[in-house]
Parts: C-alpha cells; sequence; structure tokens
C-alpha cells in the first residue's frame, strides 16, 4: 500500500483566508487540485486529506470531487505540521503500508508525471525518503519509507519532519524533475498573486 497524505491543518494566517481553498489557475479549489494530482498519477492507493479548524470548509470543497479523498482532523493542529503528520499517518499505517506520500495544501500545481517519478525513483532504489527537485531547490511530495515512520513519530514538533530529512540526508535520493509546479508555496497573498 502507497497512501498520500495531504496536510490541510494550518491556521492560513499569513494568507488571510483558507489556502486549502484558493482557486488554482485551472479554478478548482488548492484541495481538490491537489487530491486530483494524486489520484490521476494511479500510483497511490489512497489519499487523505488532514484538516484542522477549517476542517467543514475543506470537507464542504471535498464533497462536490467526482473522485473522492478521506478527511481527518486534527483535534490541535496549533502543535504544528507534525502533529498533522502523525494524525494522517494514524489514519493510513497498516501492516501492509510501504512508503506514503506527503504534501502540502499550498503547493497546488504537482503534476501526475512528477508524483509518478517520485514513486519510480523508490521502488527502483528503496531509498529511506525521496522528493522531486530541480537544481538545488526540492519540492514535494515528499516520499517516506516505512523505515523512516518510527523516527517520524519520534520527531520533535518543534522540528518536525525536517529533522528526519537532516538525520537520513546522506541516503535520500532528490529525482530530477521538470515540473516546476513541486516547488511553488503558495503561503501569502504576494505568492498567490504570482501563482494566478
Amino acid at each position: 500500500m502507497l497512501p498520500a497524505i495531504v496536510l490541510a491543518g494550518g491556521e492560513s494566517r499569513r494568507m488571510g483566508s483558507p489556502k486549502a481553498l484558493l482557486q488554482a489557475p485551472d479554478g478548482r479549489a488548492f484541495v481538490s487540485a491537489i487530491v486530483d494530482s494524486l489520484l490521476s498519477s494511479s500510483v497511490v492507493d489512497e489519499v487523505v486529506v488532514v484538516t484542522g479548524v477549517h476542517h467543514d470548509l475543506i470537507a464542504d470543497a471535498l464533497s462536490n470531487a467526482p473522485r473522492g479523498a478521506r478527511i481527518v482532523r486534527n483535534p490541535d493542529p496549533s502543535r504544528g505540521q507534525l502533529s498533522s503528520l502523525w494524525v494522517g499517518m494514524d489514519a493510513v499505517v497498516r501492516p501492509d503500508t510501504e512508503a506514503l506520500l506527503m504534501t502540502l495544501v499550498d503547493v497546488p500545481s504537482i503534476q501526475p508525471a512528477t508524483i509518478r517519478q517520485v514513486v519510480a525513483a523508490w521502488r527502483t532504489s528503496r531509498a529511506p525518503i525521496v522528493r522531486p527537485a530541480i537544481g538545488g531547490r526540492h519540492g514535494h511530495p515528499v516520499l517516506f519509507d516505512r523505515s523512516t515512520f518510527d523516527e517520524l513519530r519520534r520527531a520533535s514538533l518543534q522540528q518536525g519532519a525536517k529533522a528526519v530529512l537532516r538525520a537520513r540526508a546522506a541516503e535520500l535520493i532528490d529525482v530530477a524533475v521538470t515540473d516546476e509546479g513541486c516547488l511553488v508555496d503558495v503561503d501569502t497573498p504576494d505568492e498567490y498573486r504570482r501563482l494566478r
């Protein structure tokens, strides 16, 4: 099993409105565009969206999607992004889960081909962490092999998953891609204007 977790639990304070509901250039809500890309890749078995304070709004946005994602709620997203990843892991990790993909709701333009490239690189290498990259910049989604799950669970909330990335830096694989969308992280109104 290879599930994907979309982290959408933040308050979107810098944006001023829920990022999950912003319109991507094609008119879909960010969260719908990401779920569609993950499912269209045909390499993901399940998609779970982890919500927080904007749970009801995100659930409504996804209720009209032709293909579904499961929605779970982080009861305390103020603890940080890693706490939402843990909630997602609780929802998807089973004995047959070989790895998981993680991405953020504020990276709305990832292409299905990029997701396939990341998964293919992992299937070939079985590296603990695989992520797309263009030059020296790396993006999303990030694939975590099952061998990292305990480390993710033990990481501090302050350092988040980046602590695991640093600890595994010598073993992780950056997959060269051409998809600039995997790098576009929209956190502020200015960044949103540039995307549009």
